[in-house]
């Protein structure tokens, strides 16, 4: 009964009452948030796992500004439909120096956590081009219009300084190569330089 007469005065009082509610909120925001600034209590560490390639982060740049998000999530949710059709269900470790990450439920399109690995590299190109052709039910636009688009190798390490800004461990030396790395990766052009490629990005 005492505590019903205490509640009755925050009821009351509305001053009071948006007191107590921004001090509860306060607590759960702490709770909630401040355990996420420490990533190694939230991601458990997997092996391989590495930042982009410049190569790589050209591609993630151009998925995300051909709103492909909006049909395919980067996220194979732990439910057995999903991982028996697409395989292991997606790590955060996996997303880790993703800025923005890219995790989601929209299935518009199949989820694309893990179709790289799953088709030869002359299929995607087969479908960028025209998706129907190897998918005849497929709402999706065509892109051939990449095909004759050129990347801008001279300033991508531009976008690696500024990721590592954010916290993704670029060294001095992987922006300094960024551009020659993505030649490299792209064309396995002879002429360019490859040494410490390897050292420098390692097999995911």
């Amino acid at each position: 009964m005492n505590f019903v007469k205490k509640h009755g005065v925050l009821e009351r009082n509305s001053v009071l009452l948006l007191i107590g509610i921004i001090i509860v909120i306060l607590i759960g925001g702490i709770v909630e948030i401040i355990p996420l600034f420490r990533k190694e209590t939230v991601i458990e560490p997997v092996d391989g796992m590495r930042p982009y390639t410049p190569l790589e982060l050209t591609g993630y740049n151009i998925y995300i500004r051909e709103g492909c998000y909006n049909c395919h999530s980067q996220q194979i949710r732990a439910l057995r439909d999903e991982v028996v059709r697409y395989g292991h269900y997606s790590l955060a470790a996996e997303s880790m120096y993703d800025h923005p990450f890219q995790w989601g439920s929209k299935r518009t399109g199949p989820d694309l956590a893990r179709v790289g690995g799953k088709y030869s590299d002359e299929w995607h190109k087969g479908h960028m081009i025209n998706p129907r052709d190897l998918v005849p039910e497929s709402i999706m636009p065509t892109y051939s219009f990449l095909m004759n688009n050129e990347i801008d190798a001279h300033n991508m390490y531009r976008h690696l300084k500024a990721l590592r800004v954010v916290g993704v461990p670029y060294s001095d030396e992987t922006v300094e190569w960024a551009g020659k790395d993505a030649l490299v990766q792209a064309t396995g052009e002879p002429r360019v330089d490859t040494t410490g490629l390897l050292e420098r990005y390692e097999k995911k």
